[in-house]
């Protein structure tokens, strides 16, 4: 069984944050959200990371976090740039924005060779979401069976606007579909999604949703990169501008065709993550209280 690889989701610029929140500190001591994750992974017994990132980051992202990981783990870098597409495709004139969660995995052919984790960079999962993915890939299983960390909606969500989560629907513990719905804002303990900004759907606070927490088997990497030309044959011509190639996607198509099985591990940790500026004080908060009850030492992986 080859060691898992933790895959850290780290191109995106933080569009609606306005900055570089990957390596923006949360504590006092100049940690960012990925130091928390990375020393969970670690204690969870991950040793292989790989990194996505953009060139035009690189530097930053490597004199912040990169290099001071190296001591820690076996770190790759993939780059997720726009012009990394099938052959006979490029990029539409006009368009800037990445090609989504998927493509951004895509990448990783050639360097991933086993099975492995995809986080995001900027979201706290907490420490038992790393053992969860870690148990589960480190045991012998079919390359088709993966697995979701799954979280309660009531925990997910921001007081300082809307989100996107991927709503699931589960049947005797294994997923049967997750929807990317792009606006959930918070309901008190509940939420509520709109696909139009009119009409509202309530949403149970103990509703399943995906936080792109995913454990993988190797085959699923390929399956991504077999299916995109396909996906732009159908999405280049409606939204040349803003498609995105979604790992749920990719996911939910395998579920349907009976070829993948994929296990929800049930998370009861509450995420905190920088979507706004607003965020900010909440996670520091957070952060803090968790040091106060030891969850987390001063020193990290520095």
């Amino acid at each position: 069984m080859k060691e898992p690889t933790l895959v850290i989701l780290a191109a995106g610029m933080g569009s609606r944050f306005g900055g570089l929140k990957q390596i923006m500190p949360v504590d006092p001591f100049g940690h960012s959200i990925i130091d928390f994750s990375l020393y969970d992974a670690h204690r969870a017994r991950f040793r292989k990371v790989a990194f996505i990132i953009k060139h035009e980051i690189e530097e930053d992202f490597k004199a912040s976090i990169g290099r001071r990981m190296e001591k820690y783990f076996d770190v790759q870098y993939i780059y997720q740039q726009l012009d990394r597409l099938p052959e006979g495709y490029s990029v539409p004139e006009g368009r800037i924005k990445p090609w989504g969660t998927g493509h951004a995995v895509a990448c990783c052919q050639g360097v991933v060779d086993g099975p492995f984790a995809v986080i995001n960079s900027d979201d706290f999962y907490g420490r038992t979401a790393y053992s969860a993915l870690y148990d589960f890939l480190s045991a012998d299983r079919p390359e088709n069976e993966h697995a979701m960390v799954a979280y309660l909606v009531k925990n997910t969500v921001t007081e300082s606007g809307s989100v996107a989560r991927g709503v699931c629907s589960e049947k005797d513990g294994y997923l049967t579909d997750v929807v990317e719905r792009t606006r959930i804002e918070k309901r008190g303990d509940d939420a509520a999604f709109t696909e139009d900004g009119e009409t509202w759907v309530h949403l149970p606070g103990d509703t399943l949703v995906s936080m792109n927490c995913w454990a993988f088997g190797k085959s699923f990497l390929q399956e991504l990169v077999n299916r995109f030309p396909a996906w732009l044959d159908a999405n280049l011509p409606v939204n040349p501008l803003k498609c995105e190639y979604f790992i749920p996607l990719v996911v939910n198509d395998l579920l349907k065709e009976g070829k993948a099985a994929v296990r929800l591990l049930n998370c009861h940790e509450t995420w905190f993550g920088m979507t706004y500026k607003e965020d900010m004080q909440t996670v520091k908060d957070a952060i803090a209280a968790m040091r106060a009850d030891g969850t987390y030492p001063e020193t990290l992986l520095d």
